[in-house]
């Protein structure tokens, strides 16, 4: 899918067209992820960045790359409490 929209030219000033593309991919795929739209392998897909980069970007933006939730971290220490360590 293609998505066409203008920027004006004061926004372009620092950048060159394809750095301006890059940005916005990265920045979209960081919120999509951010918000759990989208997988980090599909936010690598989108940005077109190999997984490390993109673990770059998040821990700049300070958006963690694991998101366990509270009940999550319960289960899963009930669950470390029931094996037989012996």
């Amino acid at each position: 899918m293609q998505v066409t929209f203008d920027i004006p030219k004061t926004y372009l000033i620092n950048y060159s067209k394809s750095e301006m593309i890059h940005f916005l991919k990265l920045y979209t795929a960081l919120v999509m992820f951010q918000e759990g739209k989208i997988s980090s392998g599909a936010a690598c897909e989108l940005a077109e960045v190999d997984r490390y980069t993109f673990i770059e970007s998040c821990k700049k933006h300070n958006i963690p790359i694991i998101n366990y939730g509270i009940q999550e971290i319960k289960d899963d220490l009930q669950s470390l409490k029931k094996i037989d360590l012996q």
